[in-house]
């Protein structure tokens, strides 16, 4: 298999309707870079895979949960679970929760991934440790619709310790931000359960914003140092 690095690896040859799909996610104007940073559609993203190695293991599932004008919606949201040749193992299960069974009888990745992309459209990504989720759909994207899928990513991993520099030394995880501002969870590591806790943080970090120099969306998305390569394109 040619790496997707490769210049002239051939494209995938898509369905209609998951064709039509990425034509007009192609077409959509960029998100304002300029607009308050509380203002406008945020997408927060999270991804549930077959282990930590963004490199070489398989993307499970995709959630995404919109916060408009600063506030959670949750009517705007999106799940899916990717239908896999054979099932994680049995311990990763127990981290997320996705039976063999869900995983098996998924849907086809290219569909869900042209659907993710119709729901994310150009707006900017939010994530707690973005270069993870962004590896994973990148790779799938790219393999699955022959897209390039480099996006701006706001990292709350990096900018949470900006609005609150006295728990920077002392909280690293997503576990901990959520516990040191009583942010609840009902299913951890389940994408969609994980996409509202970080919501909720992000939530917090937005008032923030311009007290850290960042009053405008393009300002916040630049505070995360991951950003400098996760957009790159």
């Amino acid at each position: 298999m040619l790496p997707s690095f490769w210049p002239f690896r051939r494209a995938p040859r898509l369905p209609e309707e998951v064709a039509e799909l990425v034509a007009r996610w192609r077409r959509l104007a960029e998100y304002d870079r300029g607009r308050p940073a509380a203002k406008g559609r945020w997408v927060v993203v999270d991804v549930e895979s077959s282990g930590l190695d963004a490199v070489n293991d398989r993307l499970i599932a995709v959630g995404a949960l919109a916060v408009v004008d600063g506030a959670v919606d949750l009517a705007d949201s999106f799940e899916v679970i990717l239908r896999q040749e054979a099932p994680s193992d049995d311990e990763n299960i127990e981290v997320h929760g996705i039976g063999g069974t869900e995983q098996t009888e998924g849907e086809d990745p290219a569909t869900a991934l042209a659907a993710f992309l119709d729901f994310v459209g150009k707006d900017p990504l939010v994530a707690f440790h973005a270069p993870f989720d962004a590896t994973m759909l990148r790779r799938a994207i790219d393999a699955h619709l022959g897209v390039a899928f480099k996006r701006p990513w706001l990292d709350l991993a990096d900018v949470a310790p900006l609005a609150w520099p006295r728990y920077a030394s002392r909280l690293t995880g997503l576990d901990d931000w959520l516990e040191a501002f009583s942010i609840p969870v009902a299913f951890r590591h389940r994408a969609i359960a994980d996409c509202l806790a970080t919501a909720q943080l992000m939530l917090l970090v937005l008032p923030q914003a311009p007290a850290m120099g960042a009053a405008s969306a393009g300002e916040l998305v630049a505070l995360s140092e991951g950003n400098r390569w996760l957009s790159q394109g």
